[in-house]
């Protein structure tokens, strides 16, 4: 069955960085978008970013846009995020998700979800 597993989150103070990696396994991702979405306690899951299967297309959340990277390694079936000048709001537990073809920022549009890895930014 389809796996997504990430990795790399962990606790760091506010301007630092982090990089997040996520490997997929269980079928071919040929075609697929994949993503990062983030849960803060008490909100609801949003939308950090996404790339494209070719890696020509990518998407970023404003809140992130400048200071988020997101990659991909097709040959390994991984994404990254790489996360510069953390804030306390970008405090979360962090998602790799997956879907076919077409970009959405909708959780309820992906098919794939990991299990997260909590990011914590102290101010």
């Amino acid at each position: 069955q389809v796996q997504l597993v990430e990795s790399g989150g962990g606790l760091v103070q506010a301007g630092g960085s982090l990089r997040l990696s996520c490997a997929a396994s269980g079928r071919t991702f040929s075609g697929y978008v994949m993503s990062w979405f983030r849960q803060a306690p008490g909100k609801e899951r949003e939308f950090v970013a996404a790339i494209s299967w070719s890696g020509l297309n990518r998407y970023y959340a404003d809140s992130v846009k400048g200071r988020f990277a997101i990659s991909r390694d097709n040959a390994k079936n991984t994404v990254d995020l790489q996360m510069n000048s953390l804030k306390p709001e970008d405090t979360a537990v962090y998602y790799c998700a997956v879907r076919p073809r077409y970009y959405s920022d909708s959780p309820g549009e992906y098919d794939y979800w990991g299990q997260g890895t909590q990011v914590t930014v102290s101010s």
